[in-house]
């Protein structure tokens, strides 16, 4: 399908939009080798000019969901899914979770209602056309609410570690660089500005997303669900402000989480700059860390957003200098710490991203498309730059 053909696949699919996968291994959808704790493999493809699908395989969970994102007005999605940016926000507000529970009772803590709020900022400045348009990543805003018989003393040392805890922060500490391999139609080629992978291209996900089959396992109930749809509007963050050749803007996304009675995690994300949907997203983690399984883990999400934000601007820089790029895929490997253990310091290896490209243009836009899409993605903006996140702890 060509990239500017404008169709609505995801809606027009009769399979749920998200799902644990039932053949995952027939299909060779195994995780990398662990490092850390967490290995996972992200496989994500275009589907229309801002519709994406991806597959995700957690090693430490041994579970492979099938995930869908979409756009909003701002960048004339058809709003079907989630944006990427709210993959991420949901991920990192999940580990959060996971962490503070795991230190209350660590710390014989008891703790109740709690509730979290993540606030996330990035920035887009420059032209596309002149290769200056640069994505921006500001510190995460975590605001913790909850209610305790202890002190101020002990729920802040908790929370603390908490945030200390999370693999989120090897992902936010330090200034770590992504890395690449680049295939344009069918051979890998040398790449340009970003920093290379060592080792060679990882086989292209070609069409094994086709043959994915719905898992009939139990889940917690609709994993992820629109709960109030985007107002269209002009002017600033309303239809097609993010397809604009120059700019200079601030987005803002936010997902405040609780712990249903079974201990789920459910999140609400809004995405509030430019202006797009609300949706209500589903977590869990696995029974190695108190969880059963039944919705996808914080770090499935997290890679799961870092690779659609990142597949996004393939798209949107292709549409704004009116390249050819009729499909473009890529595979993603992200290793984390062990979520939900409350001690020690989380961390993150670099993002590593295998990248396939189908264009009638030339190499040179191939390494050229990698470049602006490394340069303009919010999340790698994320893993480049050194993050504190700003932390308020509220005890009722």
């Amino acid at each position: 399908m060509p990239l500017l053909a404008h169709a609505d696949v995801l809606g027009a699919d009769d399979r749920p939009l998200f799902f644990p996968v039932a053949n995952a291994g027939a299909l060779g959808l195994d995780p990398p080798p662990d490092r850390h704790g967490t290995a996972v493999r992200t496989w994500v493809r275009s589907l229309s000019v801002m519709q994406k699908e991806a597959l995700v395989v957690n090693g430490a969970t041994g579970r492979t969901w099938r995930l869908a994102s979409d756009e909003g007005p701002y960048l004339a999605g058809f709003d079907v899914g989630p944006c990427p940016l709210s993959f991420m926000t949901t991920g990192m507000v999940s580990s959060y979770m996971n962490e503070i529970t795991a230190g209350a009772s660590t710390l014989g803590i008891e703790v109740r209602n709690v509730r979290l709020t993540l606030d996330n900022y990035y920035t887009m400045e420059g032209s596309a056309l002149r290769g200056t348009m640069t994505g921006g990543a500001n510190p995460p805003e975590l605001t913790v609410e909850l209610e305790a018989d202890s002190g101020g003393d002990e729920i802040h040392e908790l929370v603390n570690r908490a945030v200390a805890s999370s693999p989120v922060r090897g992902l936010l500490g330090g200034e770590t660089n992504s890395l690449f391999t680049l295939s344009s139609n069918g051979s890998q080629i040398p790449i340009d500005n970003v920093a290379p992978l060592a080792t060679g291209a990882l086989a292209d996900p070609g069409d094994r997303f086709d043959r994915v089959e719905v898992s009939p396992d139990a889940v917690a109930g609709e994993l992820i669900e629109k709960q109030t749809p985007a107002e269209e509007v002009a002017g600033t963050g309303g239809v097609n402000s993010s397809l604009a050749e120059n700019q200079s803007r601030m987005l803002h996304v936010r997902g405040v989480c609780t712990l249903r009675d079974d201990g789920v995690k459910e999140i609400v994300q809004n995405l509030f700059q430019p202006i797009g949907s609300e949706f209500r997203y589903l977590s869990d983690e696995s029974p190695e860390v108190g969880g059963r399984g039944l919705a996808p883990d914080a770090a499935t999400y997290m890679s799961a957003g870092i690779g659609f934000c990142f597949m996004t601007q393939f798209g949107r820089y292709a549409k704004i200098v009116k390249k050819d790029l009729s499909a473009y895929r890529i595979v993603q490997d992200t290793h984390f710490t062990m979520g939900g253990r409350a001690d020690g310091a989380g961390d993150a290896d670099p993002v590593e991203t295998h990248v396939y490209l189908e264009t009638t243009e030339d190499d040179e836009f191939a390494r050229r498309v990698l470049d602006m899409s490394e340069q303009t993605c919010f999340l790698h903006a994320l893993c480049r730059t050194d993050l504190e996140p700003v932390v308020r702890v509220s005890i009722g």
